[in-house]
């Protein structure tokens, strides 16, 4: 027999896995698009929190606010790290005290040679640099003396060049001239690949070789010349910002002792050379922007530029991670950045995040469009099942019926329920029922045999109904004034309920969704979840009843039900044109156009129920001439009680009552 051996499958993901579970997370942001929320709101509001669950469930990770924080925190962190004048202060302390031994060693002499001397010392200017260079051609008296300004030079050479190529410190601690050469070596290479690539001669091969023989003095590894580039445009960049940190003089002083270290070192025109190119291919990174460093401890320049480099990678994810700008994604944030900064830890929950924003738009809940996000269909549906929840949440009634018209023949639709036949019935018998009814008969009155016999009275049959068809019109308020009042909410929860309710419950009906501002539309099932509100001026009742009124002769025998939801009186119309007039208080016009569109509605045989979200004088007066004309209904509910309204007053005009 053959024999298998089981084991974990390791050719990709999983292909039996089941698929990731987002209902938790559309759950969210349903949550917040009924509360008024556009969905790539939402949906940046769910990523900034993390994903839903309980403290301490595995299924919960952080969100970017998290990072953020995490990312400030470090900021702080290397901010109070020291100081940035560490180097100028190491000079300035080296400097002092090779003049010193010097000092020390002229004063016993009485030649007149030790006097001029002591004069020379006496006249060396304040500013550090220059006095660098004023005694670069000194000949030293003092041994210890001549030792230690070499060992300032030093200094000076390494800072700089470790400030420029980070990890050459340590490469240049002795006093070898063959590892000076070898940086001169480097630095003529690397301007001539920069040449050769801004000529666009450049190859990777070139790229390779230049690694191969000085790859030890890049400790990150750059895998090509722009990787390189970037690499040193960001030190350059932080070393350009360290001198913008410091006072005007320490600025002059540390650049006049940069410029000197390259001088002595023969690298002053390659250094040039090289910032110049990476300023040119990098003028992005904020050069001349300076820092403020907090710390007590004085940093070397190396040091110094690390920590400023890294402050401006923070910076820069932190605006990553915010994502507040046009068409942001957590695709911009990068994965190596998070690493760097706060660990394994933060890029797994950047994955998660990740994931969760791919599965809403793998799964079909998710789509861009023109740069925005939009809810598909599917999730439309699943908001609006939720709108809905809240809604009968709401009822008191606790009566969801839907039947119009009892005994409606065969035509009808069963409703799962039977009873006795009468004389004349048309329903479909139910035969079940009948033959229990006279097993269970004629077991009671002990009269056995073989076969059933039935009686009129074992009779029932199916009891049907019959749907009438419904055009349903809602008109919905999209000004400016709903968002100020705190209505808006609640009338897209009201909007996305009533439309579910209809869709799912009574698929005959035929139902419109219309906005209305300074000029009205009709709303689309995917338009009404990312629904917001019109930021300009205008109610134009008239239009929207215009709309409504040819959805009604649409359906002319169907039952007509107009829903109208708004806080303020007409304030606009349609002229001749078709361009919306705007006017406040509302014209003469404005009222006679739109309570005319009341009563074609009235010949139509429409009742317009109204329900008012604000108690304005002219608002009641309007909607009570329009109940007088139209023979309607008004309502004022209370804003979190408007779905509650709507759908009860939709539910009694279809059960007839």
């Amino acid at each position: 027999m053959s024999r298998y051996r089981y084991g974990a499958y390791e050719d990709g993901p999983d292909p039996l896995a089941p698929p990731y579970d987002v209902r938790d997370a559309l759950d969210a942001m349903g949550d917040a698009v009924l509360d008024g929320a556009r969905p790539d709101d939402a949906l940046r509001e769910l990523l900034r929190r993390g994903l839903p669950g309980a403290q301490g469930d595995p299924r919960r990770g952080r969100g970017l606010d998290d990072l953020l924080r995490d990312v400030r925190r470090r900021r702080r962190e290397l901010r109070e790290r020291g100081r940035l004048d560490g180097t100028l202060e190491e000079a300035r302390a080296l400097l002092d005290t090779a003049i010193g031994q010097e000092r020390a060693e002229l004063f016993p002499d009485p030649r007149d040679d030790a006097r001029l001397r002591e004069a020379e010392l006496d006249t060396l200017p304040a500013d550090t640099s220059q006095a660098i260079r004023r005694l670069s051609d000194y000949d030293w008296r003092s041994s210890a003396a001549r030792e230690t300004f070499e060992r300032l030079k030093d200094l000076l050479r390494r800072e700089v060049l470790d400030a420029q190529f980070q990890g050459m410190k340590q490469a240049l601690e002795s006093r070898d001239p063959a590892a000076m050469q070898r940086v001169k070596d480097m630095m003529a290479a690397l301007n001539g690949m920069l040449g050769r690539d801004a000529r666009g001669e450049h190859t990777q091969e070139d790229f390779d070789r230049f690694m191969q023989e000085y790859g030890d003095m890049f400790p990150d590894r750059p895998r090509n010349l722009d990787e390189l580039v970037d690499t040193l445009a960001r030190r350059a960049a932080a070393m350009d910002r360290l001198l913008s940190s410091l006072s005007p003089e320490q600025r002059e002083e540390l650049a006049g002792l940069m410029d000197q270290a390259m001088r002595d070192a023969g690298l002053a025109m390659e250094m040039t050379r090289l910032g110049d190119a990476l300023r040119t291919r990098r003028p992005d990174l904020g050069w001349g922007s300076g820092e403020q460093m907090t710390g007590d401890d004085p940093l070397g320049m190396g040091d110094a530029t690390t920590a400023l480099a890294e402050l401006a990678d923070l910076a820069e994810l932190e605006a990553s991670l915010g994502q507040d700008y046009p068409g942001a994604r957590l695709d911009d944030v990068d994965e190596d950045a998070v690493r760097r900064a706060l660990g394994r830890r933060a890029v797994d929950d950047l994955a998660a995040l990740r994931r969760l924003e791919r599965e809403l738009e793998r799964q079909g809940y998710l789509q861009r469009r023109k740069g925005r996000l939009e809810l598909t269909p599917k999730a439309v549906r699943r908001l609006g099942e939720t709108a809905l929840r809240r809604v009968f949440s709401q009822l008191t009634d606790g009566r969801a019926g839907d039947h119009d018209q009892r005994d409606a023949g065969q035509a009808g639709e069963l409703t799962g329920s039977s009873r006795p036949w009468r004389f004349g019935d048309e329903q479909p018998l139910d035969v079940v029922r009948t033959v229990g009814n006279a097993i269970r008969r004629t077991a009671m009155e002990g009269a056995g045999g073989p076969g059933v016999t039935l009686a009129v009275d074992d009779f029932e049959v199916h009891e049907t109904e019959r749907r009438t068809g419904a055009a349903v019109c809602l008109l919905v308020d999209l000004s400016y004034s709903m968002v100020l009042r705190g209505t808006w909410a609640a009338a897209k929860q009201t909007t996305l309920a009533l439309h579910t309710l209809v869709t799912s419950k009574f698929p005959q009906d035929a139902i419109q969704i219309i906005g209305f501002s300074n000029y009205a539309r009709e709303l689309h099932p995917t338009e009404m979840a990312g629904l917001d509100w019109d930021m300009v001026q205008g109610t134009n009742l008239h239009h929207a009843l215009m709309i409504a009124g040819r959805h009604l002769d649409r359906h002319p025998d169907f039952e007509p039900i107009v829903l109208v939801v708004t806080d303020g009186e007409p304030t606009a119309h349609l002229r001749p044109d078709g361009r919306s007039l705007f006017d406040y208080p509302p014209s003469a016009d404005t009222l006679v156009l739109t309570l005319a569109e009341v009563d074609k509605m009235t010949r139509r045989g429409a009742r317009m129920n109204f329900f008012m979200l604000a108690e304005d004088r002219r608002l009641v007066s309007f909607v009570e001439e329009v109940a007088r004309r139209n023979g309607g209904r008004v309502f004022a509910p209370d804003a979190d009680r408007l779905g509650e309204y709507v759908v009860s007053d939709y539910l009694r005009v279809r059960r007839g009552r």
